[in-house]
C-alpha cells in the first residue's frame, strides 16, 4: 500500500467551504498519487475554532467548545471523501466533548465503505491537563482494515512503550502529533521510531506545522511527516522510509509491505517482538549495588 502523511498547516476560515475545499485538495491531491491511508495531524481540527470568530479562537475554553460542536459536521465529510477517493484517513483531532465530563483529544479514523470509530488519547501532556484540562478517552483500539490492523497513538502516547505493546498486533501505529518545539517533535518520532523497534512494525507520524497567533493551544507548531520500520530485513537500515522537509507543508509518501513486516517479525536479524516477555522477570529482581 501507499501511505501518506501530513505536515498540515491551519488556516484561518472566513467560511465552511473554505474547510472543505481545503480537506478536499489535500485528500484528492494524497488520493491522485496512490495513497490508499492518508494521516492528519493532533489537534489540526482547531482551525475551526476560527470560524466563530476571533474572540472564541483565541479563547481556550471557547475554541474547545466550537471545534467540539462541528465534529458531527467534520465526520460527514471525513466519510464522504474517504469513500469518493476510496481512501482511509484519519482525521486530524479535535477536542471533543462526549459527555457531561471535561472534553477528550479524539481522533476517527474513516473508511472507504463509510464507516468510522475513534480512538481517543490516553495520556495528556502538561499543558492539556494543567491549563486545556482535556481528559483522558476512552480504550485503546485495533482497527481491522482491508489494509492491515492499524492501531493510532496520539502523540505523547507514543512515547510510552506499554501503550505501543498493547497494540503489538497492529501492522501499522498511527502518531498524530502537534508540537511547539523542534525538541517536542523530536521526542515523538523518537517515540514512534522506538514502537516501530519493539512491535516490529511501521509507525506513521503526522505533524502540525506553522504558526497561528489566533490560537494560545496551538499558536507555534514544528515538524514534519515520518515513516518508520524496523531497522532490519526488508527496511532501510536507519529504519527512516521516508521523512518530509521541517516545516513545510504537505504530504510524505511511502510504500508499504505487509509481507515484509510479517517476515521481519518471523525472521529478523532480532526479534524484539518475539523476546519482549523475556524482560518481565529481570525486571522484577533489579538489585541495588552500592559501589
Amino acid at each position: 500500500m501507499k501511505v501518506a502523511t501530513a505536515a498540515y498547516n491551519l488556516d484561518w476560515l472566513d467560511s465552511w467551504a473554505q474547510y472543505e475545499d481545503k480537506l478536499e485538495a489535500w485528500v484528492s491531491g494524497a488520493a491522485g498519487k496512490g495513497a490508499e491511508l492518508l494521516v492528519f495531524p493532533e489537534y489540526g481540527a482547531m482551525e475551526l475554532s476560527t470560524l466563530d470568530g476571533v474572540v472564541a479562537a483565541s479563547d481556550l475554553e471557547r475554541s474547545i467548545r466550537a471545534v467540539s460542536e462541528r465534529m458531527e459536521d467534520v465526520q460527514h465529510i471525513h466519510a464522504r471523501l474517504a469513500k469518493t477517493y476510496n481512501t482511509y484517513i484519519l482525521g486530524a483531532s479535535a477536542p471533543v466533548l462526549a459527555g457531561a465530563g471535561r472534553p477528550v483529544n479524539r481522533a476517527v479514523l474513516y473508511a472507504p465503505t463509510g464507516a468510522f470509530d475513534h480512538q481517543d488519547k490516553q495520556i495528556m501532556t502538561r499543558f492539556e491537563r494543567e491549563i486545556w484540562d482535556i481528559a483522558p478517552g476512552g480504550p485503546l483500539k485495533i482497527f481491522d482494515t482491508a489494509l492491515g490492523k492499524i492501531g493510532v497513538l496520539i502523540c505523547y502516547d507514543s512515547e510510552f512503550p506499554l501503550l505501543g505493546r498493547a497494540l503489538s498486533e497492529a501492522d501499522l501505529i498511527l502518531a498524530p502529533s502537534c508540537t511547539e518545539a523542534l525538541s517536542g517533535y523530536w521526542r515523538v518520532r523518537i517515540g514512534a521510531m522506538a514502537r516501530a523497534l519493539e512491535n516490529q512494525c511501521v509507525t506513521v507520524m503526522a505533524s502540525l506545522v506553522g504558526a497561528n497567533n489566533w490560537s494560545e493551544a496551538v499558536d507555534m507548531n514544528t515538524g514534519t511527516g515520518g515513516i518508520f520500520g524496523p531497522p532490519d530485513k526488508g527496511f532501510p537500515q536507519t529504519g527512516v522510509l521516508s521523512e518530509g522537509i521541517l516545516n513545510q507543508p504537505g504530504w510524505t509518501y511511502a510504500q508499504v509491505n505487509l509481507t515484509e513486516i510479517a517476515d521481519v517479525r518471523a525472521d529478523g536479524n532480532v526479534l524484539n517482538r518475539a523476546h519482549w516477555a523475556e524482560q518481565n522477570p529481570r525486571v522484577d529482581s533489579v538489585t541495588l549495588c552500592s559501589l
